[in-house]
Parts: structure tokens; C-alpha cells; sequence
């Protein structure tokens, strides 16, 4: 089997692509594309912290590194649920909820950017694929494999 037809090939090919776009409007802004990604994942009621990461597939400690500095930068406060003391909730500040419009309108428009020449149907069966690659990648069947 050739590289180029392996589906990790095109699915890191792909993301490459995206993620140098999504990180060069980032820094137009004092973002990263990570940061970019929690502003938008973040509810107005305040998200868990322990909710976040596994959200976006993010590992803890750069979870704990972009969340300090979107901290830092003044585009969110952490605030301790009042019903559990031990849980944190992040909520964005005014500026952070600007930063997110930001964001997001950038998301929309590089989706349809992307989306020019795909069909409808082909965007379904993209995405059908994509649930049945993750399906699989979840089953870690793979490593228990000798």
C-alpha cells in the first residue's frame, strides 16, 4: 500500500493544511488555534475545566498551559461552582467573549472555504466516514494486538 492512499496520509495532510490557516489568523489576535478552540467550547453558564480537554482531545497539561494563558491574557476567570467546591468553571470575560466572536466567524468562513465543490451527499459520507474511522480508533484494538 502506497503512502498516499492511507487514510492517516490524507487526515494528517488535511489537518496540517487547516491547522497552519487556523494558527496564522490566530496570531492575528494574540491567539493560538488551541485557545481559539476553548473560547468557542466554553458555555455562558461556565464550562467545567475537567470537561474541556476531553472535549477537544486535548491532554492535561496543554489544556493547564492554554487555559493559563487565555488566564493571563484577561479572556477568562475561573470561578468555583457553588454547588461543588471542588469543581472549576470557566467562563469567558467580555473580552474573551469578543475574542470568540472572532473565532468562530473565522471557523464559518474557512468551513465554507473548504466546503467550495463539495457536494452536499459528499459531505455526508465524509463525515460517516469520519465517525467510523473515530469508532474504530476508540476500540484501541490495535494495541492489544501482539
Amino acid at each position: 500500500m502506497q503512502q498516499q492512499e492511507t487514510i492517516d496520509f490524507h487526515t494528517r495532510k488535511i489537518w496540517h493544511g487547516m491547522s497552519r490557516l487556523y494558527n496564522a489568523e490566530a496570531n492575528k489576535y494574540g491567539l493560538t488555534m488551541s485557545g481559539g478552540f476553548l473560547l468557542l467550547n466554553i458555555s455562558k453558564e461556565g464550562t467545567p475545566s475537567t470537561k474541556l480537554g476531553p472535549m477537544m482531545g486535548m491532554e492535561p497539561r496543554s489544556l493547564t498551559r492554554t487555559l493559563k494563558m487565555l488566564h493571563d491574557k484577561g479572556w477568562i476567570r475561573k470561578e468555583s461552582d457553588p454547588k461543588d467546591k471542588r469543581i472549576v468553571l470557566i467562563y469567558l470575560t467580555e473580552e474573551g467573549a469578543e475574542k470568540r466572536k472572532i473565532a468562530k466567524e473565522f471557523v464559518i468562513r474557512l468551513n465554507e472555504f473548504i466546503m467550495d465543490g463539495i457536494t452536499e451527499e459528499e459531505l455526508h459520507t465524509f463525515i460517516k466516514v469520519c465517525n467510523q474511522v473515530e469508532s474504530n480508533l476508540e476500540r484501541n484494538d490495535i494495541l492489544n494486538q501482539d
